[in-house]
């Protein structure tokens, strides 16, 4: 009789988890794998409140930068997959095996999306010494110059860096790409000249577009963006197709049960369509933007990861 009573409450314990009845029955990790006062660190911080409220649990912030934010990646993938250590990743996850040989994360086979948060589009800009006046006519002044002007961004495989190498591909430029340190430091050199092209955060660019000490061309999603309605996009500007975008979303380690990611997932769908969550996405240039199952977002994922492949072969990048 006692057997049979283990045997059942042994089930019935299998079952909750495996629906994610009782979860959370502790705070919750939220490891952001890089420094505070980035946008994945913003995304997180964002978003982290409002979940704490749907979930009844402290969803607590934790910063594990380095190497590339592998370490923080590390520190998911290892945890036990219970949904109490979560990710708040960025697409740039998915570059990274293309880019450094000894990535020691698969993030599609150690990672269960859940879902995504926000999409990041970026602005492609240029010093206003540059006579083109939109993005016909720049593709037209780049292609009579090949090779001759130069385009800044921070760090090899980066967003900036790889949505400009899809657009120069798919406009068949050759511009030269100058690496920097910190994308902060390229922004300087092309607000002073030093360079001739960047794509850029709409954030940090457009107060310059403004003013007149730098010139849009495009944002890099496929619709235009909602704080921007008068820049087009890049594809409907010139080049047809053109889509390439950051986004920003929560993953869970492989083998978390589905019950408790589901429940993640409709408790994030919820965070992001809050009106005050999605108001300040907004006023950071970013897009709310969630998954509408666990799936389509692995499907994003595995979409982008051999999107970005592609690109970094096409542009003859070395992986490092």
């Amino acid at each position: 009789m006692l057997r049979g009573f283990a045997v059942a409450a042994a089930v019935l314990l299998s079952w909750n988890v495996c629906w994610g009845q009782g979860y959370p029955a502790k705070p919750v990790r939220l490891i952001v794998p890089s420094s505070p006062g980035g946008g994945t660190d913003s995304t997180a911080r964002i978003i982290a409140p409002k979940l704490t409220e749907l979930l009844g649990q402290q969803v607590v912030v934790e910063n594990r930068a380095g190497a590339s934010t592998l370490i923080g990646q590390e520190v998911v993938a290892r945890a036990a997959p219970d949904g109490y250590t979560l990710l708040m990743g960025n697409s740039s996850i998915i570059i990274l095996p293309s880019i450094h040989k000894h990535v020691r994360v698969d993030p599609i086979r150690e990672f269960a999306p859940v879902s995504m948060a926000v999409v990041l589009p970026q602005l492609l800009v240029s010093h206003p010494s540059l006579p083109a006046k939109d993005l016909k006519e720049l593709i037209a002044f780049v292609k009579a110059r090949p090779g001759q002007l130069d385009f800044a961004a921070g760090g090899i495989g980066g967003n900036p860096h790889m949505t400009m190498e899809l657009f120069l591909h798919m406009a068949g430029l050759k511009v030269v790409y100058v690496p920097y340190k910190s994308g902060n430091a390229g922004f300087v050199d092309l607000l002073s000249g030093q360079v001739s092209l960047a794509m850029s955060s709409l954030l940090t660019a457009m107060p310059h577009v403004r003013t007149g000490r730098l010139r849009a061309y495009g944002v890099t999603s496929a619709k235009r963006a909602s704080g921007l309605p008068d820049i087009p996009t890049i594809a409907e500007a010139g080049v047809p197709g053109y889509e390439a975008i950051q986004w920003f979303g929560v993953l869970a380690p492989a083998g978390t049960p589905r019950g408790i990611v589901t429940r993640l997932h409709g408790e994030m769908v919820r965070a992001v369509q809050d009106a005050e969550v999605s108001k300040r996405f907004i006023n950071d240039g970013a897009e709310p933007t969630w998954s509408h199952s666990p799936e389509e977002f692995a499907d994003r994922m595995r979409a982008d990861m051999a999107k970005w492949a592609k690109v970094i072969k096409d542009a003859g990048i070395k992986p490092q």
